[in-house]
């Protein structure tokens, strides 16, 4: 669901300033102008940079330059048992959008807990 979105820059900061092999440069440079080191932290980045308001499978392309946002994301890209999927999905839109059909499908058919047996959170990171 990354391929549509932002993330606040005390998300990403640590990535963009890591000088880490899982991360292009040129695209760490460009997140560093709108996101200093220190400060900001609210400031805005697209997700998916070449697409941010479209729903499309640039953000697995994204991951394959080593151009994901998030470390979460680009984990999935990083020389485990997910590469194969993320190069699938980055060369194939219609097997992604299907898949993520599918999964939002399995997604809506979940129980939620309520009343008495569930919890809203009020920050998503941590229980009330």
């Amino acid at each position: 669901a990354h391929t549509v979105g932002q993330a606040q820059c005390f998300t990403f900061q640590q990535r963009i300033y890591s000088n880490g092999a899982d991360i292009n440069a040129g695209f760490a440079s460009a997140r560093r102008r709108r996101c200093p080191r220190t400060g900001r932290n609210s400031n805005l980045a697209p997700l998916d940079l070449v697409t941010p308001n479209q729903f499309d499978n640039n953000y697995y392309k994204n991951l394959v330059r080593k151009k994901g946002l998030l470390i979460s994301d680009q984990t999935l890209f990083n020389g485990s048992s997910t590469d194969t999927i993320v190069k699938e999905y980055s060369k194939n839109p219609r097997t992604f959008s299907s898949d993520f059909s599918a999964a939002m499908v399995k997604m809506g058919d979940l129980s939620p807990l309520t009343g008495q047996d569930g919890i809203i959170r009020r920050v998503c990171s941590s229980i009330n």
